[in-house]
């Protein structure tokens, strides 16, 4: 088989685009103030720091001072879950999330159950992965503080219905977050038609750099601090602000709204080309996750009677980059808590294979996919006792 290189992983991270580097490179040796000094080299870092911020908050419809600039999209999550918590103690003690979350929010949510008394409800989801808004207020009771539902799946990119989520949330004076870490940047998203009060967002999902994110915060609402030392991101989040990261992730919000309807139609076409692609060629074969309610750039497969991890290990001997779930866990031997809360059996559900399109994806990627995976797959069946018994007409 012929070799390639191509990076089919684009829900794990993505590459810094050209324009986001050259956009950050005069912050690193020339602008390199900080931005909390009081002399001129000071106020131009505070002076893009503001501009960055503005061009944030653009990308999500949001005020720029609702936007608070944090080290990625775990600690964005974390500091909504327990800054929501322990600041509306008092009020209530009760959580509202779902089964397939992030671990950036399950993990959070156990913690605050485990060592701080807090009580959590996790939704189930249907087949396709989607919580329903129904369920969202039939949990709701008078000590719920707050329900956190993911924007859009990981895994099998399986779009929530956030807008009716909002209305609730909205109706029973409850305040709503939602991880929008595979969302914000690759679908639009306007947080006040949505009534969204917190949400999570990511650089490095959009072609910006890592080890930089944003929680948006709906003004007027309270929430502990979560880094306490200096007075940074007004009083709220302390440490010395990481301009260049800010300013690389303003260019890729600013690249990502100028682009967004090219890049939905140019992913969606790729993503349909592909699963069709797979359908027709390997049998005993499922889409996870919604086909009508999806990331354009998210395909998520199921193969019977083969396990995640040798397609993995095939197609990265080919060159191709893929993930069997979520990047964050995919050293784990588990099978994937979504596919299983979505009602998949243990066998399927370790069976599963996420090819994830991005801009730099090209047609010419997904026929070489197209032609090489069905023969992967042939050759692990092969060796599948299971696969021999069907084949063979056994029961």
């Amino acid at each position: 088989m012929e070799k390639r290189k191509i990076y089919m992983d684009y829900s794990a991270t993505t590459p810094v685009k050209k324009e986001v580097l050259e956009a950050m490179m005069p912050y690193f040796s020339e602008t390199f103030g900080n931005a909390s000094s009081f002399h001129s080299f000071g106020r131009e870092a505070k002076n893009i720091l503001d501009k960055s911020r503005a061009t944030v908050a653009d990308l999500i419809n949001a005020k720029p001072n609702e936007i608070y600039f944090t080290a990625g999209g775990t600690e964005s999550d974390n500091w909504a879950i327990e800054g929501v918590a322990f600041a509306n103690k008092a009020k209530g003690n009760h959580i509202i999330t779902s089964k397939v979350e992030h671990h950036g929010i399950l993990h959070v949510c156990e913690y605050l159950e485990k060592h701080h008394g807090f009580e959590v409800t996790y939704l189930d989801v249907d087949a396709d992965g989607r919580v329903s808004a129904e369920d969202v207020e039939k949990a709701i009771t008078d000590k719920t503080i707050l329900i956190s539902i993911m924007f859009a799946n990981n895994e099998v990119g399986t779009v929530q219905p956030i807008k009716e989520i909002g209305e609730i949330a909205k109706k029973h004076k409850v305040l709503f977050h939602t991880d929008a870490v595979q969302a914000a940047g690759n679908i639009p998203i306007d947080v006040k038609e949505l009534n969204i009060d917190l949400m999570s967002m990511s650089s490095h999902k959009i072609y910006g750099p890592k080890g930089i994110g944003a929680l948006y915060i709906r003004t007027g609402v309270k929430l502990h601090t979560f880094v306490h030392g200096g007075a940074q991101e007004r009083r709220r989040r302390a440490g010395t602000e990481n301009i260049p990261g800010i300013v690389g992730y303003a260019k890729a919000c600013e690249l990502a709204k100028a682009n967004m309807g090219e890049h939905i139609e140019r992913l969606t076409a790729l993503r349909t080309k592909l699963i069709d692609g797979i359908l027709e060629r390997i049998p005993y074969t499922r889409v996870n996750g919604s086909l009508q309610y999806r990331l354009p750039g998210n395909v998520n497969f199921s193969f019977e009677f083969i396990e995640g991890e040798g397609i993995l290990l095939m197609l990265d001997m080919l060159g191709i980059a893929a993930s069997s779930g979520s990047a964050c866990t995919s050293g784990s031997l588990d099978p994937s808590h979504v596919l299983m809360a979505m009602g998949l059996p243990h066998e399927i559900a370790h069976g599963s294979l996420r090819l994830s399109i991005g801009d730099f994806t090209t047609e010419e990627d997904i026929d070489f996919i197209i032609d090489n995976l069905p023969k992967i797959i042939e050759r692990l069946r092969s060796m599948s006792p299971l696969y021999n018994k069907l084949d063979k007409g056994g029961n």
